[in-house]
């Protein structure tokens, strides 16, 4: 029996324990370790969910401790298990495991994808903050418009209490509520609620899939970061970003999506450079000839442009956009560009406790705040460093209300976007056809 450490960020992680560990008697998960995500360390993987095999659970350490870790409990492999990290950045962490005495390992999605029994069309990127979450609204648009009973399932957020959230179905705004859901999974689901279309997500991927099944024609996966599907898909849509050209085949599993896509919607073409297009466009050429290339656009819709005006603006960002997504601005920052903000408002100064820390680690921001808050605490914290801020007011560029969680002294103005694709094919063209 092999003894396992499982690599993760609280989401890759349980699915491929799930699917490929959880029963199997060959293999002893001693733990998982966590990064990406506060506060998932020091936490376990419950015993209900861990199966017969683990009547105790597993304990999740920090990824910090990985080497003690392998050599304390005589780990003989290391499965890595999370997303949007640099090749060099895998490789990294396989040559302090190999240095320690383990194997090192990574499923692909032949090992770990679920076969659904409705067809599914997915929606991943190379990057996050490509554009997944627009991109996949406008999916389930055009399916609705095509007559199909469309549900989302959105890749694993869980950050809670896992038992309660092993499968979870959200129709309405107080469902975002019943489960406490973060700012981080209120992101995701609210705006798939506000057009009408049921999202499942979780931790058992098994069961969210044949709960789903029972009242969908077509199964649509969100993807998060920039991981590969959980579901075997008959329609493999990637979002590309040409602001960060290049990454696509330089980031793990980005470059995963853009060799088995059927489709490359490069998103940004309005504010990208035409030699990164064209960059982007190479490499889909070179990886993956045959897929088809849409070029499209994210327009912002500001709701009061006159509230950013010649103000000092507090410009608050989707946060993993901004920390492991690596971007330097957002919907907001472009908004407050566009509107004439007279000044950003530096929040660094007037962060606390998470939200300071989040800034220590990673400076790139500068000036932007991002809307963290993968719990109770962390809102509150965020909720003290925007009233900390001395600024006119304030605009939110994360996709939901976040006022409804955090109450604003100061004006607010939200920014939104959708997807446009620009030119021929449009993804309708793409998809009618697999439809009939």
């Amino acid at each position: 029996m092999k003894r396992v450490l499982i690599m993760g960020a609280a989401g890759r992680d349980f699915h491929n324990f799930n699917v490929y560990f959880r029963h199997n008697p060959d293999y002893n998960v001693v733990a998982f370790t966590a990064t990406q995500i506060p506060d998932i360390e020091g936490r376990r993987y419950p015993a209900k969910l861990a199966g017969k095999l683990y009547p105790k659970g597993i304990s999740i350490e920090s990824e910090d401790d990985l080497v003690a870790l392998i050599q304390e409990h005589e780990i003989d492999l290391v499965v890595f298990s999370y997303s949007d990290v640099s090749h060099q950045y895998v490789m990294e962490r396989a040559s302090r495991t190999m240095a320690a005495g383990a194997d090192f390992m990574l499923l692909g999605p032949k090992t770990t994808q679920l076969r659904s029994n409705k067809p599914v069309i997915s929606v991943t990127a190379v990057r996050t903050g490509a554009g997944k979450s627009q991109t996949t609204r406008r999916v389930a648009a055009i399916l609705r418009e095509l007559g199909q009973r469309v549900v989302v399932v959105r890749h694993p957020m869980p950050y809670g209490d896992l038992v309660a959230q092993e499968c979870q179905r959200f129709a309405s705004y107080k469902d975002l509520d019943r489960y406490n859901c973060t700012i981080e999974e209120r992101e995701e689901y609210e705006p798939h609620i506000a057009q009408g279309t049921i999202v499942y997500a979780g931790v058992d991927y098994e069961k969210i899939l044949r709960m789903a099944e029972r009242e969908a024609d077509l199964i649509v996966w969100d993807g998060g970061n920039n991981d590969f599907s959980f579901y075997k898909s008959d329609l493999n849509i990637v979002v590309a970003d040409p602001l960060r050209a290049g990454h696509e085949v330089t980031y793990y599993p980005g470059h995963v999506n853009l060799l088995i896509a059927d489709v490359v919607v490069i998103n940004k073409v309005d504010t990208a450079g035409r030699a990164e297009i064209d960059r982007v466009r190479e490499s889909i050429r070179a990886f993956n000839p045959q897929a088809k290339m849409i070029e499209a656009v994210s327009p912002l819709f500001v709701e009061d442009p006159a509230i950013i005006e010649n103000k000092r603006v507090l410009v608050i960002e989707d946060g993993p956009t901004l920390t492991h997504g690596e971007m330097g601005y957002g919907a907001a920052t472009l908004a407050a560009e566009k509107f004439g903000a007279r000044e950003i408002v530096d929040p660094r100064p007037y962060a606390v406790n998470s939200i300071a820390e989040t800034f220590k680690k990673y400076p790139h921001m500068g000036k932007l705040l991002p809307a963290m808050g993968y719990g109770r605490e962390q809102i509150r914290d965020l909720a003290k460093t925007i009233q900390r801020t001395p600024c006119d007011a304030a605009i939110i560029g994360t996709p939901i209300d976040l006022k409804k969680l955090i109450k604003f002294e100061i004006p607010t103005t939200r920014v939104r976007y959708e997807l446009q694709e620009i030119g021929h094919p449009t993804l309708k063209e793409i998809i009618a056809p697999m439809i009939h």
